[in-house]
C-alpha cells in the first residue's frame, strides 16, 4: 500500500532506492505533479501554489509500499537565476562545454560565497547521483533562461526526463519545447498534473525505467504493488457498494402508536409524514456516508461534493432527464426480473385503520426517476400509496412501517448514482486544489451491464427488499460489481486514448 508521503526521512535512501530530483521554473508544476503521482492532496506535505517561490527548500517525498521506501522523489525550488548560473558555470570551467565537475565547483563556490541558493539547492541531489525530472509549462514560450536551465542540466550527465505539465496540449507552444527537448533530454513525456489519472500515473513511473537501469527491478517491483493496491481499491468500493445496497433495500421507517393517535385524520397524516421524511433522511445519510468512503479509499480530502444532489426530500421533479441518465430502462427492468406495478413513491403497508392519505412529500432524483417508468415522460406528483399496508400488532399500540420503495428501479436508480460518483472520485487528480464541486453529472452505467448481472442483482436485491439477504450470492453481486468498477475505468482509458 502507499502510505502517505513526509518530509522527515534520512536524506540519504539506501542503494537499493532510487532517487529523482523534480526540476523546472517557479510555478512549472513540480508540486502538482508530485500531489498527483504520490495521491497527496494535503498542503501539510505539498504545497500546490501560484505563488511565486513557494518551494523554497529540497522536500523529500517518498513513495511506499507497507512502510518501506521504494522510490525517492525530491520536490526542488526552481531555478532563480539560470542565465547568471550558466554563465558563471562557464566561467569555472574555461573553454568548450563545462562537465559535473564544473557544476560541482559552482555549487561549491556559490555556498560559500552565499550566492544562487535556489541553483545549489536543487543541484545538489543530482550532484549525489539522483535521476532528474524537468518540468515544463509549455504554455510559456522558450526562452533564453529555458535554455540555460537546460543546458546547465544537461552539464551533470545525469540520466533525465523532461515533463511537459500541459493544461490543454493544443497549447501554441507545445511543438517548439518537444524539438528542443529533444537535444537535452533521454525520455520526453506529456503529465498533465491536474487531469492524470491511474493509467497515466502508472505510465510515468513506468517511463522512470528508462532513465535509471540500476533500479530495474526495484522500480518494476513498485509498479506491481501499485497495480495491486488499486485491485484492492476496486474490491473496497465493491464492498461499500454491497454494503450501501443492502442496507438501502432492508431499510425500515417504524413507530409504534397509541390507538387514539390512528383515530384523528389529521393526526394520522402528520405522523405518516413524519415518517416519510425520517425514512429520506435516513436514506441521504446512507449514502452521504457511503461517498465519504469512496473518498477515504482513493485518498481525497479536499474534494468538494454538492451534497444536495443526494438530498432525497423535497426535490423538485421537474428535471425529467434524470430518468433517462439512470437505472435500468422498461424492457431491462422486465428481463431482471419483473416490474412492478406498484404506485409511485414508498411502500407502505396498511392493513387496517383508515389510512387513505398519502404524504405529499416528493422521493427526490432517486424515485423522481424510478416512478417516470410508469408513465413514460409524464411526470407524476408523487405520493405514498397507502393502498396496501401498515402492518398492525396487538397489544397497547399500533406498529406503522415504512419501506423499502416497491419502485424495482430504486436500487438501480442508487447504484447508478454511486458508480458516477465513484467514477468522479476515481479519476480527481490529487493535484488540483480547486474547489469545483465533483462531477456527478454523467450518464449512468447499469443499462450497459450483461442481462447475467442484472438478472443475479435482481435476485439479490429482490432478497434484501424482503429482509433475508441471500447471503450465498453475496460473493458473485461481490465480483459482477468489481467487473462493472474495472469496466468503468476501461472506458475512461478508451476514451482518453482512443
Amino acid at each position: 500500500m502507499i502510505e502517505k508521503p513526509h518530509a522527515n526521512s534520512q536524506n540519504q535512501p539506501s542503494e537499493d532506492v532510487p532517487v529523482f530530483a523534480v526540476v523546472g521554473k517557479v510555478n512549472a508544476g513540480k508540486s502538482s505533479i508530485l500531489a498527483t503521482l504520490l495521491e497527496v492532496d494535503d498542503d501539510r506535505i505539498i504545497r500546490v501554489s501560484a505563488t511565486p517561490g513557494e518551494t523554497t527548500r529540497c522536500q523529500v517525498l517518498p513513495l511506499e509500499f507497507d512502510g518501506e521506501e521504494c522510490i525517492r522523489f525530491i520536490d526542488t525550488p526552481g531555478f532563480s537565476r539560470p542565465i547568471e548560473a550558466m554563465r558563471e558555470i562557464q566561467r569555472i570551467h574555461g573553454n568548450g562545454p563545462p562537465s559535473l565537475d564544473a557544476v560541482r565547483s559552482f555549487v561549491e563556490e556559490s555556498q560559500e560565497a552565499g550566492d544562487f541558493d535556489d541553483e545549489c539547492l536543487l543541484l545538489g541531489p543530482l550532484l549525489d547521483g539522483a535521476g532528474l525530472l524537468y518540468v515544463i509549462d509549455p504554455s510559456k514560450p522558450l526562452r533564453d533562461e529555458f535554455i540555460a536551465e537546460m543546458e546547465i542540466l544537461r552539464w551533470t550527465g545525469r540520466r533525465r526526463m523532461a515533463l511537459l505539465n500541459a493544461k490543454d496540449f493544443s497549447v501554441e507552444h507545445v511543438q517548439q519545447w518537444r524539438d528542443r527537448l529533444g537535444s537535452y533530454f533521454n525520455l520526453v513525456r506529456t503529465f498533465n498534473a491536474h487531469h492524470a489519472r491511474f493509467d497515466e500515473r502508472r505510465r510515468l513511473l513506468k517511463s522512470l525505467l528508462e532513465i535509471d537501469e540500476q533500479h530495474t527491478a526495484v522500480i518494476k517491483s513498485t509498479i506491481a504493488n501499485l497495480d495491486n493496491e488499486w485491485q484492492q481499491r476496486r474490491e473496497e468500493t465493491a464492498e461499500v457498494l454491497v454494503s450501501t445496497l443492502e442496507s438501502a433495500m432492508m431499510l425500515r421507517e417504524t413507530r409504534v402508536l397509541e390507538e387514539r393517535m390512528m383515530e384523528v385524520d389529521h393526526r394520522r397524516e402528520r405522523i405518516h409524514a413524519e415518517m416519510v421524511e425520517q425514512y429520506y433522511q435516513k436514506v441521504t445519510k446512507l449514502v452521504k456516508k457511503s461517498v465519504n468512503k469512496l473518498m477515504g479509499i482513493y485518498r481525497h480530502h479536499l474534494i468538494k461534493v454538492d451534497w444536495e444532489e443526494f438530498e432525497l426530500e423535497e426535490i423538485d421533479l421537474e428535471a425529467a432527464e434524470t430518468w433517462s441518465k439512470w437505472g435500468l430502462s422498461r424492457s431491462q427492468l422486465a428481463m431482471a426480473g419483473g416490474a412492478a406495478g406498484a404506485a409511485a413513491g414508498v411502500a407502505v403497508d396498511v392493513g387496517s385503520g383508515g389510512l387513505t392519505h398519502g404524504a405529499g412529500t416528493l422521493f427526490g432524483t432517486l424515485i423522481g426517476a424510478a416512478t417516470a417508468f410508469f408513465k413514460g415522460d409524464e411526470l407524476p406528483d408523487l405520493k405514498v400509496d397507502i393502498a396496501g399496508g401498515v402492518k398492525f400488532e396487538g397489544g397497547e399500540g399500533r406498529k406503522l412501517e415504512l419501506g423499502p420503495p416497491k419502485n424495482e428501479n430504486f436500487p438501480w436508480i442508487l447504484l447508478d448514482r454511486l458508480l458516477v460518483t465513484y467514477r468522479g472520485v476515481m479519476n480527481r487528480a490529487h493535484g488540483r486544489r480547486d474547489q469545483v464541486a465533483l462531477d456527478t453529472e454523467s450518464e449512468g452505467y447499469v443499462k450497459h451491464m450483461s442481462s447475467d448481472h442484472r438478472r443475479t442483482l435482481n435476485k439479490w436485491l429482490t432478497s434484501c427488499a424482503q429482509g433475508e439477504p441471500d447471503r450465498g450470492m453475496e460473493p458473485d453481486v461481490f465480483r459482477l460489481l468489481v467487473s462493472t468498477l474495472e469496466a468503468i475505468e476501461k472506458a475512461d482509458d478508451d476514451a482518453e486514448h482512443g
